[in-house]
């Protein structure tokens, strides 16, 4: 995706649609454009970096990066927006045996950057071989990881990590990222099993940021933009659960 300027407002635009301005962020101003002056593709803006204070910013105001290892940073913000209401988790018969007969175990910030990097690996259909999991992408997450904002699950069978996932926790919001699963149904056991620990922590809202089948049948919806930004208006009021999450969360 290649980029050009547009001389006579300072923004830039998409070659691509050369009709749909979007934003060209500074490095030294972590401040965004209102999400929802994102164009028709979702996009908002392009640039700037990946630093914690920026990335805290960008989920704060339902923005987040995706964005190929060739390209500037790109910041989306689609509508309508898919998250799960996590009193709305759908767990299938099937699913049910795993944790009757425990069939894994689940941990919680014990091995973020190899979650990622498990991540970055996987085989996605429609992907190729590329990733939007970008060395850059790496380092900020950690950052913001260490940081005490961005945690991940792990899925064990015995000492072998066989699935995860990641993400971000502001107030009561969870911004899912990605899974991955070296064994069948392993993703999903991780997801069910943090999904119902949030639960316990009075978490009331998981972004899954874009409609997917996996996640639609665990009971993930669609909902404007509109009213996921008023939900995250009212969350920047409620305290983070900052820090390891070993100690906080049972499984």
């Amino acid at each position: 995706m290649s980029v050009i300027p547009n001389t006579e407002t300072g923004n830039w635009q998409l070659a691509t649609d050369i009709q749909m301005p979007v934003y060209w962020l500074a490095k030294d101003d972590i401040a965004f454009p209102p999400a929802d002056l994102a164009n028709e593709d979702g996009i908002l803006a392009l640039g700037g970096d990946l630093s914690v204070p920026r990335l805290i910013e960008a989920y704060q105001n339902g923005i987040f990066p995706w964005f190929n290892e060739q390209d500037p940073f790109i910041w989306w913000s689609p509508d309508p927006r898919f998250v799960l209401y996590p009193k709305d988790l759908k767990v299938a018969k099937s699913m049910r045996s795993y944790f009757n007969q425990k069939k894994f175990q689940v941990t919680v910030d014990q091995e973020f950057e190899t979650v990622m990097r498990n991540c970055q690996q996987a085989k996605r259909e429609g992907q190729g071989g590329g990733t939007w999991i970008t060395e850059s992408m790496i380092q900020g997450y950690v950052d913001l990881h260490h940081a005490g904002y961005a945690h991940s699950i792990e899925v064990w069978k015995e000492a072998e990590l066989v699935g995860g996932l990641y993400g971000v926790a502001l107030g009561k919001v969870f911004f899912g990222e990605s899974m991955f699963s070296k064994a069948s149904n392993a993703s999903k056991f991780g997801f069910i099993s943090l999904v119902r620990a949030l639960i316990k922590l009075d978490f009331d809202l998981i972004d899954c940021q874009q409609k997917t089948q996996y996640l639609g049948s665990l009971g993930a919806k669609e909902i404007p933009r509109k009213d996921f930004l008023q939900h995250l208006e009212l969350n920047k009021q409620q305290p983070n659960h900052r820090g390891n999450w070993g100690d906080l969360l049972k499984f």
